[in-house]
């Protein structure tokens, strides 16, 4: 078993474990270095994307092509309006959502995704590719057979050596629930990376295991320790301080990743990620 499990974050799904280890990889060996940590451990890529890539047909046109009238009511509008809301707190080229709620919502989808299209983070990406992102979050927490397939992959690559779990955007919310249902498990490092895992309603109040009363499960036993890390302007990491979900254990930390605020690479080269996770491998 892998002594570093890595968990990927949402818009995977044509990738694949060994692709992503070659980006990763490098990228965690430089914040292990500023940390002061040469040796790379023994890793491995927990990969759920493939769950969420439609099936291949004769003459396919590959996946979805999603658009504002894709985003249906609720969950998906609601958690869409929050980075939308969000982005506008951080990015002033972002002019804030509306008051007005009585607009069917497809308009409102498109209002969100047009003026997201203005923020650094979101600009990079295509319309087609904010919704679909957007649906991933919500088939993981709405389809129990996506959920328990997902955390399978990372519950599948932790063993007895296995000591740290980076886990990043989405897949923090995997890892999270993964470890939470393994009992016993030897990890002694949870370092997430533009963690979603504390937005009320949306993420924090559908985790499984649900909280209990204003707090989520503690991830392992007593000896784990788990650092959150966050840019400031990461718009998928909505709430930056998880201690008011999971407890004062949590080790926050604030960091800038310049203008890819949300990128797992410049969150793995960071030397606070580097050195939680080399204070577990002595």
């Amino acid at each position: 078993m892998a002594t570093v499990v890595l968990v990927h974050g949402i818009g995977q799904q044509v990738l694949g474990e060994r692709t992503l280890l070659a980006q990763w990889v490098p990228a965690l060996s430089d914040g292990l270095a500023r940390a002061g940590c040469p040796a790379v451990p023994d890793t491995a890529m927990a990969f759920y994307g493939d769950l969420f890539r439609p099936p291949a047909t004769s003459l396919a046109v590959g996946e979805p092509l999603y658009g504002a009238a894709d985003v249906t009511p609720g969950q998906e509008l609601d958690l869409l309006t929050s980075w939308w809301a969000h982005a506008a707190e951080v990015d002033d080229g972002v002019a804030p959502p509306s008051g007005n709620t009585l607009a069917r919502t497809s308009e409102r989808a498109q209002r969100a995704l047009l003026q997201l299209s203005n923020s650094r983070f979101f600009a990079r990406l295509s319309e087609r590719k904010v919704v679909g992102d957007l649906k991933q979050v919500t088939t993981y927490l709405s389809d129990p057979r996506v959920r328990a397939a997902a955390r399978a992959r990372v519950t599948a690559l932790v063993g007895p050596g296995t000591r740290a779990v980076v886990a990043h955007s989405l897949g923090s919310v995997v890892a999270y629930e993964a470890l939470c249902a393994t009992p016993g498990h030897g990890v002694r490092a949870l370092v997430t990376l533009g963690s979603p895992l504390g937005i009320p309603n949306h993420m924090f109040h559908r985790l499984d295991p649900a909280p209990s009363g204003s707090l989520g499960a503690w991830p392992g036993g007593d000896l784990l320790t788990w650092t959150n890390i966050a840019d400031s302007g990461d718009v998928v990491a909505l709430v930056k301080d998880l201690r008011p979900c999971f407890g004062d254990r949590v080790r926050n930390v604030l960091v800038h990743n310049g203008s890819d605020a949300h990128s797992v690479i410049p969150y793995l080269t960071e030397r606070s990620t580097g050195a939680a996770i080399a204070a577990v491998l002595g």
